[in-house]
């Protein structure tokens, strides 16, 4: 994997072109890059971010950033209550709570 200003992407090689093909991961936009070295390859993903930042910029658009700070976590029930207590008994949100756990 290979990240570049915050924007990560995952690479593959194609044996028959003899081309590393890689892509930004994790936006709602395509950005792709190649290159036949790992220089290459390096230099043509930082153009691709590059070109991404500049093209939103020109349209007046917010770019896609790959992590919000936000996702979507689906317990059980029964989990679901437990953790809602645990929080609880410490005085703490139910976010609050699982955010100090996952930074542990």
């Amino acid at each position: 994997m290979m990240e570049y200003k915050g924007y990560p992407a995952t690479v593959r090689f194609d044996d028959r072109a003899d081309t590393f093909h890689g892509e930004v991961m994790n936006i709602r936009d395509v950005v792709t890059f190649q290159g036949r070295t790992v220089k290459e390859l390096r230099q043509a993903f930082r153009d691709s971010v590059d070109d991404y930042l500049d093209f939103c910029a020109q349209r007046g658009e917010e770019p896609a950033r790959p992590f919000s700070g936000r996702f979507v976590v689906r317990a059980n029930p029964e989990l679901h209550r437990r953790i809602a207590l645990a929080a609880a008994k410490e005085g703490m949100s139910l976010n609050a709570w699982v955010l100090e756990r996952l930074s542990q």
